[in-house]
């Protein structure tokens, strides 16, 4: 059902929140009445962090306003024509708004349809019946919730005590007041004849007695309520403190690390609006609780009392500074996380955001963002609050940024959108470590104050490990540490401690979560690939054994593979490079068999008829694909064997892809197990120009193995002719002719596969006379 058909349904605080969202920067009945065309557009897709992505921005804008005059123009009849005027001005203030910004227009429309669905998740939640059928994470939410509600009816509570212990105490001070009149009168009497004294002294001192008596009794009472009103905060503070700590502690938390496994391939970390509105929520109500404590505090200075209300107030002062404090450190983040893998002189961005800033009316004065980068050890150092002089171990340019505060989302952050890494200092390295296998953070700080320069905050975040290159061949190896460091980390280390050694199902979920983010493929790794992976990681590992078996980082990217000059990150990173890059649709389509050996290749095609073929990825060669298929042996009549091509790399691939190099090696005939290769292949082969293109004729690239040339298949049906070879089985090179000059036909073999000599030097004159002329001549020649 769309969403704005369930959000029209919504009731009381729900409805409320989702009219709220709208207004002049966005009108509801824009929503209203194109509904259909705004949940079906790609909001998502746009990255508004990026100012590259404006001009797709400026093309929504632009089709959302055609929509509108469009729907406008349709509007017919007397009612029709006022919805007509509405929607044009509609239309016109849009474009008014939006047009030297149409990022906001995404950032608002984006925002507006995620609190919606939100909403109206929340609201479906809440009608479902509870129990089996509320999921956990429903059940979290309700609590927290329920916190939330638990807080607001107690610090109201105490918002009454309050208001009340003050109209008692001021009524106490006049009563107060006026036992000092009183005192004064008697006082007074010491001046006037002895008849008169003794006439008014005993009214005075009886009216005396007894105020004595109601302030003395008052003043119990005031005490009374002062720690009742301290109790009653304290209880507030301590489930504040609960709530922080699950806001914090725990959704906070996990929503970092959907962020650090994001930065392996894992899903989306997800929005923020949700953490951001109970983080709110926490400001709001500690800042609430501060200020009726601070109230209360003055209420004892304005009425001193003996007792222990002073040091109680004074630790309830102490607490919720902390806790305010705790709050606004921890709710500064990095939303949107620097690369990585960094390299030098090359520019990068960052997002940093602070939760609560707009409750805390920190835009008000905005404060300045700097971004510095640092060691391991300084970042160890830094959480220790140890002095690190301010030192930092590189220069970055653009490094400062404005904290800016955005109404319509009502978002406090800071975009660092043209930072790049000047330089890099680096520290001495331990033992076999390389200069890919050492960390640095970014550390984002800034200073500000709230409350009139009452609290000062002095903000600090770390960004995730980044590992800094110099050169693109150093990507390989630092990645291979970045994707262990995310995936293998615990929330609250040292910087930026990991195991040296893990489970091994524990690093292939790490690695089939990489490969399916990579070639962007929900086909991921099967058991039997990781299997393989086990068996080329370990030389030998059973099933069983593999899952027991721990696997160190000298395993994973430090030690070579027995007989090979590359580690089994680099094999494994070199055929997800490969697969992305250029055979994405063939691993999708289930065309790649992908991880076998030579071995298991050989066992599985020789049950298979002649021409049966298979594609694996090359044990010998980083980022290769080989093509092994079955055929007879040409020099034992009646025996087969397996044959295994040259394998195909990158630069093979951007030459020629693979489809067209299958479509051009007619031996080839079945795709394992058994289906014929055009049904699987034919959709990816590129089609063939027969037109010349402004008077030229487009040569043609054809793949040739020559042990396997063959005339075309046989029109009966019959089996295609392989020319004689004698070459090893193992490796069979290919050639590639250009189809420059006229092709060689079929008629230049004879019957028994040998060429016909007179065609052959007709075919060689032709060329030699095409040599001989000069190229201008050649050319216009074709053309005519």
């Amino acid at each position: 059902m769309a969403v704005w058909i369930q959000a029209q349904q919504l009731q009381g605080d729900a409805l409320r929140q989702m009219q709220s969202l709208y207004g002049q920067h966005f009108p509801i009945e824009v929503r209203h009445y194109l509904s259909h065309w705004i949940e079906a557009q790609l909001w998502d897709a746009i990255d508004l962090e990026n100012p590259q992505e404006e001009f797709k921005a400026k093309r929504l804008l632009d089709n959302l306003i055609q929509e509108l005059q469009n729907k406008a123009d349709h509007q017919v009849g007397e009612d029709g024509f006022l919805l007509k005027i509405k929607l044009g001005h509609y239309a016109s203030q849009l474009k008014s708004t939006y047009d030297r910004c149409p990022l906001e227009l995404v950032r608002s429309i984006k925002h507006i349809l995620y609190t919606e669905q939100r909403l109206v998740r929340e609201a479906t939640n809440s009608s479902s019946p509870v129990g089996g059928m509320m999921d956990s994470m429903s059940q979290k939410y309700q609590q927290i919730n329920q916190a939330f509600e638990e807080l607001r009816i107690l610090t109201q509570d105490t918002e009454n005590d309050l208001r009340k212990l003050q109209q008692n105490q001021e009524y106490f001070i006049i009563q107060y007041q006026e036992s000092l009149r009183i005192q004064a009168q008697l006082s007074s009497l010491s001046t006037l004849p002895p008849a008169d004294r003794q006439l008014r002294e005993p009214a005075l001192l009886s009216k005396r007695a007894t105020m004595e008596a109601w302030l003395t009794r008052e003043a119990n009472t005031l005490q009374k309520y002062r720690l009742d009103l301290a109790e009653k905060h304290q209880k507030t503070l301590q489930l504040l403190r609960k709530q922080q700590t699950v806001i914090l502690d725990d959704e906070l938390i996990q929503w970092k690390r959907r962020q650090q496994l994001a930065g392996n391939g894992g899903p989306p970390e997800g929005g923020l609006d949700i953490l951001q509105s109970w983080c709110e929520k926490l400001a709001e109500t500690i800042w609430q609780n501060r200020q009726q404590i601070r109230r209360a505090e003055h209420l004892r200075q304005q009425l001193p009392i003996l007792g222990p209300i002073e040091e109680l107030l004074n630790q309830l002062n102490s607490t919720i500074t902390d806790t305010i404090s705790t709050l606004v450190t921890s709710t500064f983040i990095i939303e949107r996380q620097p690369p990585q893998v960094l390299k030098t002189q090359t520019k990068f961005a960052a997002t940093v955001r602070l939760l609560v800033g707009g409750k805390l009316n920190v835009h008000m004065n905005p404060p300045q963002v700097k971004a510095t980068i640092i060691s391991e050890q300084q970042a160890k150092a830094l959480l220790k609050n140890e002095n690190t002089r301010n030192e930092s171990s590189g220069e970055i340019l653009n490094n400062n940024c404005v904290m800016e505060y955005h109404q319509t989302t009502g978002t406090l952050s800071a975009h660092f959108r043209n930072m790049s890494l000047k330089r890099i200092k680096r520290s001495d390295r331990r033992g076999a470590e390389s200069v890919t296998e050492e960390k640095f953070t970014i550390l984002f700080e800034y200073q500000f104050s709230v409350g009139g320069n009452e609290l000062v905050f002095q903000v600090k975040t770390l960004s995730l490990p980044v590992v800094v290159i110099v050169h693109g061949s150093q990507d390989n190896n630092a990645t291979a540490t970045v994707l262990w460091d995310n995936a293998f980390a615990e929330p609250g280390r040292v910087p930026f401690l990991v195991p040296d050694k893990v489970l091994w199902p524990q690093l292939c979920e790490a690695l089939n979560m990489k490969f399916k983010a990579e070639v962007q493929s929900s086909r991921g790794l099967s058991e039997e690939n990781l299997l393989f992976l086990a068996q080329k990681a370990f030389s030998t590992c059973s099933p069983e054994d593999c899952r027991s078996t721990a696997i160190t980082w000298s395993q994973f990217n430090r030690e070579s593979l027995p007989n090979r000059n590359f580690t089994f990150w680099q094999w494994f990173d070199g055929v997800m490079e490969l697969t992305k890059k250029h055979l994405k649709p063939h691993w999708n389509d289930g065309a790649i068999l992908g991880f076998v050996n030579k071995q298991q290749a050989q066992d599985l095609l020789l049950s298979k008829p002649n021409g049966t073929f298979l594609l694996r990825f090359s044990d010998s060669e980083i980022g290769g694909i080989t093509i092994a298929w079955v055929a007879e042996n040409p020099n034992k009549a009646g025996e087969r064997m397996v044959w295994n091509l040259m394998p195909y790399t990158t630069k093979d691939f951007s030459i020629r892809s693979l489809a067209d190099r299958i479509s051009d090696l007619n031996h080839l005939l079945f795709l394992y197990p058994d289906r014929p290769k055009d049904e699987v292949f034919s959709k990816h082969y590129t089609p063939l120009l027969s037109k010349a293109v402004d008077g030229y004729v487009k040569p043609q690239i054809k793949q040739v193995v020559p042990e396997f040339a063959t005339a075309n298949p046989d029109p009966t049906g019959g089996n295609p002719t392989y020319m004689e070879h004698g070459a090893s089985p193992a490796l069979i090179s290919q050639t590639i002719s250009y189809g420059i000059y006229p092709a060689m036909t079929d008629a230049m073999l004879e019957p028994d596969g040998d060429f016909d000599l007179d065609d052959t030097m007709d075919v060689a004159r032709h060329v030699e006379e095409l040599l001989r002329r000069p190229m201008e001549s050649q050319w216009s020649g074709q053309q005519s």
